[in-house]
């Protein structure tokens, strides 16, 4: 009986003995794992303890903010630097390497779907703007000089933003568009000041009178700014082009593929200067506030108006529009990018965001090079749900404080315009401030007042960056999912077939040496997915 007793503990002493070295290397893989996503994590509240605790009364002089930040300015200089290749080489390989009519029907799918979650944001911010009447306390006239003066927009005309935005879609020299895009903006008409037909005093008299601005006129201008828009446009057909040529685009095909693959790599070791970039731009920042207690008070129920807004729409409308659409887990989905949505909240820049995006949904969520490449760079320049959103809550709020009530017509005007502006509006940090004036010329507001949107722009900014990124990597969950489907409806993959004389020839050469997309995003690497994500279950 001892005996038995003496084995028995003996098998259950080993039984424990086995089973804790066994839970301590999965608690060991598991951090491991994850060690990018906890260091990032680490790097934003670091930032927010650093910049708390080096805030003095008399704040910090600009050129000691300015060194304060430099770990910070590297990061984004670092991001940057890789969006123009990566951009053009992963749209013209994407293209290049699907048929034209399914090329075409991924753009439809993610268009509509941009479409459609872009309409659900603006509306969610005209609600809550008219639910929680941010604008029915006037707001302290004080605070627009926390706001740079300098980045509120002049007048513009709703048809020439328009125009611009058709303009840039075909810029006039890529090499220019690589960092300047195409604005109109009104100047002083000096020619009819000059007409000799009256003399100045009552050519002014008349003026001021009339209250006519009949000395400006419209000037397009090259403006800093990358032309990301013209660029995805350029790629795109200069991708289907190399297609048409077949055999003879081949070599240029493949050397798109090796420089996007060797764009990744750089985009790899990035990642890992992320936390320590992140947490010196978040502190940068909290260094720069100047009365935070003045600002939250008198501007506090406009801020709680946004970032509510941003919570409910990622939070929970685009995580349920991709449960509804594939029975999948959406949270499990957004713990796999959260790297690049914390990236986005401390660049403040969904286009420096788009490389960690691109390495994160497909390394940690199973999402194909030809999807996530094609897509994402689309969805960082024309999806902006959280631009969106909060131009809305922006456009309500000041008419609230000029007591301004919106009748329907002015409420779906700002719905159409802010779903149409966001789709121009630059992947830069205060991208969405520069289109607000838009909106508020639709409905006759006066433009003055973004001086105090300019006010707290740091911190909603960064809200709807992240809700802008979010938006594009559940865009490209979505379309895997619908091409897994299509995949398994015909039985065969013809989203990753390279169509060529030469792969037609013989089709195993075509299957070595084609496109690397195929390689990697065969049934195999289908089957390694799906083992991947039952082992995550477990």
């Amino acid at each position: 009986m001892t005996a038995t007793k003496s084995a028995s503990n003996g098998d259950l002493g080993g039984a424990s003995a086995g089973k804790l070295p066994g839970r301590g290397r999965r608690v060991r893989g598991c951090l491991r794992a994850n060690l990018l996503v906890l260091l990032t994590v680490s790097g934003v509240a670091a930032g927010v303890a650093l910049g708390l605790a080096v805030r003095r009364p008399g704040g910090l002089s600009a050129a000691e903010v300015q060194l304060f930040s430099f770990p910070g300015e590297l990061l984004l200089r670092l991001l940057k630097m890789i969006i123009l290749p990566l951009v053009v080489c992963s749209l013209v390989a994407g293209a290049a390497s699907l048929d034209p009519a399914v090329l075409g029907r991924l753009g439809g799918w993610a268009m509509l779907f941009f479409l459609l979650t872009t309409l659900l944001a603006s509306s969610i911010g005209v609600g809550m703007a008219f639910a929680i009447q941010p604008g029915a306390g006037a707001a302290d006239p004080s605070l627009a000089k926390y706001g740079d003066q300098d980045g509120v927009p002049g007048r513009k005309e709703v048809v020439d933003s328009f125009l611009d935005l058709v303009r840039n879609i075909f810029p006039s020299n890529l090499v220019t568009a690589a960092f300047r895009s195409y604005a109109t903006v009104y100047e002083e008409d000096k020619k009819q000041n000059n007409t000799g037909l009256v003399s100045v005093a009552e050519f002014m008299n008349e003026t001021e009178s009339t209250n006519k601005a009949v000395l400006m006129e419209p000037v397009g201008k090259e403006v800093e700014g990358m032309n990301i828009l013209g660029l995805v446009v350029f790629a795109i057909v200069f991708g289907i082009a190399l297609r048409k040529l077949g055999p003879e685009g081949e070599n240029l095909i493949k050397f798109f593929n090796s420089f996007n693959e060797a764009t990744m790599i750089l985009v790899s070791w990035i990642m890992w200067y992320a936390p320590l970039g992140i947490m010196f731009l978040v502190a940068g920042k909290i260094v720069e506030m100047e009365d935070v207690v003045l600002l939250f008070t008198s501007l506090g129920k406009y801020i709680c108006c946004c970032l509510v807004g941003h919570a409910i729409h990622g939070l929970l409308v685009l995580p349920g529009i991709y449960f509804v659409l594939t029975r999948r887990n959406p949270y499990r989905f957004l713990w796999g990018i959260f790297t690049p949505l914390a990236t986005a909240f401390g660049t403040s820049s969904s286009s420096a965001t788009l490389p960690l995006m691109m390495k994160c949904v497909e390394e940690n969520n199973g999402v194909s090079k030809h999807i996530s490449r094609f897509i994402l760079p689309i969805g960082a320049t024309v999806n902006m749900d959280g631009a969106a959103l909060f131009q809305c809550v922006a456009a309500v709020f000041i008419a609230q404080l000029n007591n301004v009530s919106l009748n329907f017509i002015q409420v779906i005007t700002i719905l159409i315009t802010a779903t149409a502006s966001s789709v121009g509006a630059a992947g830069i940090p205060a991208g969405g401030v520069l289109t607000l004036a838009i909106i508020l010329e639709a409905i006759s507001l006066p433009t003055k007042e973004i001086s105090l949107i300019l006010a707290v722009d740091w911190l909603v900014d960064r809200t709807c960056t992240v809700l802008n990124v979010e938006g594009d990597a559940f865009g490209a969950g979505l379309l895997q999912v619908y091409s897994e489907k299509k995949m398994g409806q015909t039985g065969n993959d013809d989203l990753l077939e390279v169509k060529t004389e030469a792969v037609a020839a013989s089709k195993a050469e075509g299957v070595e040496e084609g496109s690397p997309l195929i390689k990697q995003n065969g049934p195999a690497h289908l089957e390694a997915n799906k083992s991947c994500e039952k082992e995550s279950v477990m």
